[in-house]
């Protein structure tokens, strides 16, 4: 396989990652506080959180989420606009992905010193919706729908297990987070290739 942006992006998150295990001070100065960034402006944190996990587990399901369904939506881009836009297209998914996934979360939390997060899941559900938006039939099984099924099924079935986990709450996750990422990987898709979603659309209402 070549090296890729995807494998620079996990072999990066890997790195940090690992060396945040060991340095809590690193973990505590990458993770998003909206609180620190409105009243100490540390914009960084918007970004930096996605190079930090929470623990090996953490570390591993988003990086494992993000080979296999980022790899197919890289050679997807690629196929479709070249080498160069194709990557373009990609990291612009990943990096704005993650910014749009603290959009929620700082509006309910910045006034809150003690909302922290931390991952690359925001950025993650970009990369997963974005690729569902362009593969609507891709066949995917994930943790509490082990039985592979439509992606076009999926997604709609994942977002709505997100909403309901983000109002019950007490989970410990940030499901708005994941929320906000997916809306922006269906959104950049629908905006670059809107034939992607008349194709996703039909099949939901066929």
């Amino acid at each position: 396989m070549s090296f890729s942006l995807l494998l620079i992006i996990i072999i990066l998150t890997v790195i940090v990652s690992l060396n945040g295990f060991k340095d809590r001070e690193l973990t505590e100065k990458l993770l998003y506080s909206p609180y620190r960034t409105k009243h100490y402006k540390e914009f960084y944190r918007i970004l930096s959180q996605t190079v930090i996990h929470a623990d090996l587990t953490h570390l591993i399901f988003n990086m494992f989420s993000l080979y296999f369904l980022g790899s197919l939506l890289e050679n997807n881009l690629i196929a479709e606009y070249g080498m160069v836009q194709g990557e373009i297209h990609f990291l612009l998914i990943y990096l704005f992905g993650g910014i749009f996934a603290t959009l929620i979360p700082y509006a309910r939390n910045q006034d809150n010193p003690n909302y922290r997060s931390l991952g690359a899941s925001g950025a993650v559900s970009a990369v997963i919706f974005a690729t569902i938006i362009w593969n609507p039939t891709l066949q995917l099984g994930l943790l509490f729908i082990p039985i592979p099924i439509p992606a076009y099924i999926f997604g709609p079935l994942y977002l709505a297990f997100e909403y309901f986990a983000d109002k019950k709450g007490g989970t410990g996750i940030a499901h708005d987070a994941h929320i906000g990422g997916a809306i922006f990987g269906i959104l950049y898709v629908l905006i670059i290739n809107i034939d992607k979603g008349k194709e996703f659309f039909t099949l939901i209402f066929s």
